[in-house]
């Protein structure tokens, strides 16, 4: 089974991280964490990259905030899939990130999710290694009745509730 690679820019994207761990976890999908700055270790950024196919890793998750250069500099270095989640800072609310990640040029693509979506960078990372690998597949399949129950439950309760 291919490894998804995270990195994020600094330690403060840490709780939007947690959460696309908590769904690979879920999921028993292996993973690994780091923390490589596109602007301060640009050179550890580049070579994480550079050899992520060689170190079996299938999707690469990039996190950061403000300028958000992580995700186009990663996808810069590599042809595998590269998912971005842009961080909500301290000043534009995220907006600024959301811009830098989802703006990139032809030829370089970064998926993007929402601001702090951590979990769904992971689903969306899960679902690309999944084209090819139908343990992870059936797992996608049993999360996704296990939450469309959980909505209906909730749906039954308020029902009963209500009305």
């Amino acid at each position: 089974m291919k490894k998804i690679g995270i990195v994020m820019g600094s330690d403060s994207d840490l709780p939007v991280i947690q959460k696309a761990v908590d769904v690979l976890k879920e999921l028993e999908i292996p993973y690994e964490v780091h923390i490589y700055s596109a602007h301060r270790t640009p050179e550890e950024a580049r070579a994480f990259a550079v050899g992520a196919r060689e170190a079996d890793f299938g999707v690469l998750i990039a996190a950061a905030g403000m300028a958000a250069h992580l995700a186009g500099a990663i996808a810069a270095n590599t042809t595998l899939p590269v998912i971005g989640i842009p961080c909500k800072g301290p000043v534009f609310d995220g907006m600024d990130a959301l811009l830098s990640t989802v703006q990139m040029p032809t030829g370089i693509p970064v998926a993007t999710v929402a601001v702090n979506a951590g979990g769904n960078a992971a689903l969306l990372a899960a679902q690309i290694l999944a084209v090819a690998d139908e343990d992870i597949r059936k797992k996608l399949d049993s999360k996704r009745a296990a939450d469309a129950k959980k909505v209906l439950e909730k749906d039954a309760g308020v029902m009963e509730k209500l009305s």
